[in-house]
């Protein structure tokens, strides 16, 4: 289920966009687009970070295989257990589940 507050029809318009990307080099050249260097990698850590804590590794190995702090790790740990379901379903659908 997705957050409320952030449903609207700007929102909308971009994940639709998103689900027109075809290939890996068109997910690259719009993300490079819409985000800073920063956000595109703060996004990967953060992506790569859940995909190790559904794997079941601590908290020292991810932070010291990605870099991630343990205010970032906590988060992702938060959103996997309490919300939308959004990295499970992507991490199920590329067969890391």
């Amino acid at each position: 289920m997705s957050n409320d507050k952030i449903h609207n029809p700007e929102v909308d318009h971009l994940l639709n966009g998103i689900l027109q990307l075809q290939t890996l080099d068109e997910a690259y050249a719009f993300i490079e687009d819409v985000c800073t260097v920063n956000e595109i990698l703060s996004l990967a850590q953060r992506f790569e970070v859940a995909s190790m804590l559904r794997k079941k590794e601590t908290y020292l190995e991810i932070a010291k295989l990605t870099g991630a702090s343990t205010a970032t790790i906590s988060r992702v740990n938060r959103a996997l257990n309490y919300g939308s379901d959004g990295y499970d379903l992507v991490l199920k659908r590329l067969g890391e589940e």
